[in-house]
């Protein structure tokens, strides 16, 4: 196995002489040289019992404005390798594909063929060159409950405010699996007094997007996660723009629908995504499933692009009270009928002990105005009740052993969710981890001084803490266990990760019982 410290350190010792096989690369590296191709690491990701798929991008130059890297205007063959061990003694799958300038120079490999609940190692190789080698598992085969799921999880990741620790704490962690909730970039340009500097303003077209990427991707610490486990990933509103809505940006000018188009296409070069996830336009099919045996269904959401209009606030994003009524409204949705149809039907024919629903909006109920007064963020699932209760019904009335992970808010939360939040009674159905941020919101705090009201106004919400980090969970046929990983800064590189919350949840009790 990879070991931690040649990982962390960007990947193993590879020498040229272990054999590839016959490259045709070399004929292509001779017109125009090129230097140091794989400065963007590796990936891989969407783990199935049979394969993964496997990511690279080529980039000589990760700050080139143009956004494409500093490569030249040509095709360049990418030769793959994967091994049962970290020296590839033991090949088992090799291949080309060509990585394409109209592509950015990006590769993704979708493997079939590999054995079940296996760990295997992979590499690549371009303009002579070898790249840094990962390491990436297979899900279990299905029905096989005795493979625990290793999962960590984040979201909200701004480059100027801060240093990426958390990722290289998740790596030094060994996850099986790594999933991301949202805002992997933001498109804002410089703002504040920026920790560290951003190359390029605000987003607005394809260069500025994959410049943004590429900046992040070159990131030692994102390289560190990327290349321990494979990764799924969600995008949220700062991947395209703040607080869009559908078809609906928060700003009118550019023109929205060429700049969507523009961020996932720059989100797809640059993320282990299969070709389901390519995306047509403006539009990118997100929403999917993916299962780890019997144990857990990992359910990815999408919320922005199918949801309605923000309710009240002059259809803007905010914090609304007790006579937002619209919010209330039975057909209003998050999810879009078609998506909203395809989870029920996921929920009503699992047949895992976990139901996990990763999403990127916060899905409680939430008080969020300190005092007799009442406030809700019509942003989060909050703004649409209907579609909440649809959810929850379905969790209920399919007997499902669901949590909900959620990114978004800069903070770590925890709380049980109720079949009816507007029935005083009503009972838990499901339980909702909320993960603070990679840098956003900078360094933070354990607890802010209206954190403890915000607690005793809201019950069914148990634990809260304000710095940047991760959350740690291990799920088994027997138990979910849950860490909350701190950061004590992002302002400065290299913090130590600390645990500031654990609990344990066990199949059929959707409550949060500290560990």
């Amino acid at each position: 196995m990879i070991t931690r410290r040649s990982l962390i350190a960007g990947g193993t010792s590879l020498g040229v002489s272990a054999a590839l096989g016959v490259s045709p690369v070399r004929a292509a590296a001779r017109r125009a040289p090129l230097t140091d191709v794989f400065r963007l690491g590796v990936a891989s990701g969407e783990p199935a019992p049979q394969g993964v798929v496997l990511w690279t991008r080529l980039a000589v130059d990760p700050l080139s404005p143009d956004g494409r890297g500093g490569m030249p205007d040509r095709p360049i063959p990418v030769e793959w390798q994967v091994a049962h061990d970290e020296g590839f003694t033991k090949v088992v799958r090799r291949g080309v594909q060509v990585a394409r300038p109209e592509a950015a120079h990006s590769v993704h490999v979708e493997l079939d063929g590999l054995r079940p609940g296996a760990e295997y190692f992979y590499r690549f190789r371009a303009a002579g060159q070898i790249s840094p080698a990962g390491r990436t598992l297979t899900a279990p085969a299905p029905g096989t409950g005795s493979r625990d799921l290793n999962l960590s999880f984040t979201s909200c990741a701004d480059y100027q405010l801060g240093w990426f620790t958390a990722y290289r704490r998740m790596a030094e962690d060994h996850p099986d699996l790594i999933a991301f909730l949202g805002d992997y970039i933001y498109e804002y340009g410089r703002y504040g007094s920026p920790v560290r500097e951003q190359a390029g303003g605000e987003c607005f077209d394809l260069a500025g997007y994959r410049l943004r990427h590429t900046q992040h991707k070159a990131d030692p610490d994102l390289q560190a996660a990327h290349a321990a486990a494979p990764w799924v990933v969600i995008f949220d509103d700062h991947d395209v723009e703040n607080a869009w809505a559908g078809d609906v940006p928060e700003q009118p000018d550019p023109p929205f629908p060429p700049r969507r188009a523009a961020a996932f296409q720059a989100f797809y070069e640059n993320m282990p995504l299969r070709r389901a996830q390519r995306p047509v336009g403006s539009a990118l099919h997100l929403y999917r499933s993916v299962r780890w045996g019997s144990v857990a269904g990992i359910h990815l959401l999408d919320t922005r692009q199918y949801r309605d209009l923000y309710a009240c606030n002059g259809g803007r994003s905010g914090i609304v009270g007790d006579d937002c009524t619209d919010r209330l409204a039975p057909n209003r949705t998050i999810l879009g009928d078609e998506q909203e149809a395809w989870l029920t039907n996921r929920l009503r024919h699992s047949r895992a002990t976990w139901d996990v629903l990763a999403q990127g909006v916060f899905f409680m109920e939430m008080d969020w105005t300190n005092g007799p007064a009442r406030g809700y963020s019509n942003e989060g699932w909050d703004g649409y009740v209907a579609s909440r209760d649809r959810v929850t019904a379905a969790i209920d009335d399919h007997g499902r052993n669901a949590v909900v992970l959620t990114g978004d808010v800069h903070s770590h939360w925890a709380g049980e969710i109720k079949r009816d939040f507007q029935a005083p009674d009503s009972k838990s159905v499901a339980v909702e981890l909320v993960t603070t941020s990679v840098t956003s919101a900078g360094d933070g705090m354990d607890e802010y001084p209206n954190t403890q009201v915000l607690l005793d106004e809201n019950p069914h919400v148990t634990f809260f803490n304000g710095r940047r980090g991760y959350v740690r969970t291990v799920l088994s046929k027997k138990e979910m266990r849950v860490d909350f990983r701190s950061l004590p800064y992002v302002s400065r590189p290299d913090a130590a990760a600390y645990t500031s919350g654990s609990f344990v949840i066990e199949p059929g009790r959707p409550h949060l019982n500290p560990a």
